[in-house]
């Protein structure tokens, strides 16, 4: 009774009543990538491939599930108010040094393109401290991400 119940609710609001996204990390992680990719107006090619590069390489998935994990992601980045919603998740399914390496993460997108806007600077400040990562650990996975980006083992 009470299924039929939230599921009545949930076509009411456009939801799927099923939908196993919402406390999805990988699409939560998705999200967050992607906002950090559109921060400055537009997602470039380079940072679309470095989102899905991360999120095959973090979460062990194939190609075409990267693809479809990322349009879950944008979907669901453009449907939420805050970013709270996304990071509400990661704080459920990440320890704290997942959650810094997944900041890192955030900074290898911004940073793909050779620039970090203060638009991305800013997103990727206010997710770390939603996730409870510390702005030294934050300043340290920019670091780690710019020798990535450039190639250089540190």
């Amino acid at each position: 009774m009470l299924d039929s119940l939230k599921d009545f609710f949930s076509t009411l609001t456009g939801a799927s009543p099923h939908s196993s996204d919402e406390d999805d990390p990988r699409v939560a992680a998705a999200a967050l990538l992607f906002h950090v990719a559109e921060a400055d107006g537009r997602a470039s090619e380079r940072e679309e491939e470095t989102l899905r590069r991360v999120l095959a390489r973090q979460f062990s998935l194939d190609a075409d599930t990267a693809r479809r994990i990322e349009r879950a992601g944008q979907e669901a980045d453009a449907e939420a108010v805050d970013l709270y919603r996304f990071t509400s998740v990661l704080l459920r399914h990440l320890d704290e040094g997942e959650r810094v390496r997944f900041v890192e993460f955030l900074w290898q997108v911004a940073l793909v393109d050779g620039t970090v806007h203060e638009l991305e600077d800013n997103v990727v400040w206010r997710i770390s401290e939603l996730l409870g990562v510390s702005g030294r650990d934050r300043m340290l996975a920019k670091r780690e991400a710019a020798l990535q980006t450039q190639g250089v083992d540190p």
